[in-house]
């Protein structure tokens, strides 16, 4: 079934469209949520609540831009929410003036379960607004706003993050050859 035949099957609330649809789009889905959340318990509910929200909402997809990237905004907001309800952005501290070592990069440099594991050693600020900049690709003033935090929060948890996974990485270059 084409993505379009899905979309259709889905507004019309067939159920075989709409298990064929969270089948296709599931596990890059749980990939993100897995960014966002701890445990892999938490990825699912946000993952399963994410596609009630796709299949309440599709009738709002206008087909402008990809499914794809809609359904992954979806999850990403019910990420947040669910972050949200958890902690309290507001509570991190804000930084200025720290410098930080330019040259490394972590994306490029380790597999993405490498990253998995490095991100869930993060504070929950900083893993969210790593995950937002680098992964997703808002700006800090999105960022600032999805978040009810400051662009200079923002931009501070990212430098404090990268500088954390720099120090993780440096941890475990004598621990695992995939980081040597």
């Amino acid at each position: 079934m084409t993505e379009a035949e899905l979309i259709k099957g889905c507004r019309r609330g067939d159920r075989l469209a709409q298990k064929m649809l969270y089948e296709r789009f599931a596990p890059k889905m749980f990939g993100v949520c897995k960014r966002y959340m701890r445990s892999r318990e938490d990825a699912e509910d946000v993952l399963v609540e994410g596609f009630f929200k796709v299949y309440d909402n599709i009738e709002k997809f206008r087909g402008q831009g990809s499914f794809e990237g809609w359904v992954r905004r979806i999850v990403v907001n019910q990420a947040l929410m669910a972050l949200r309800k958890r902690h309290n952005f507001q509570l991190t501290v804000e930084v200025s003036n720290i410098e930080v070592q330019t040259g490394i990069s972590v994306e490029d440099d380790l597999a993405a379960e490498d990253i998995m594991n490095l991100l869930n050693k993060l504070p929950v600020g900083y893993r969210t607004v790593f995950n937002l900049y680098v992964v997703e690709g808002y700006k800090h003033r999105e960022i600032a706003d999805i978040m009810g935090i400051s662009i200079n929060t923002s931009k501070s948890q990212l430098i404090l993050a990268k500088k954390r996974l720099r120090t993780l990485i440096k941890k475990n270059e004598g621990k695992n050859e995939r980081f040597a």
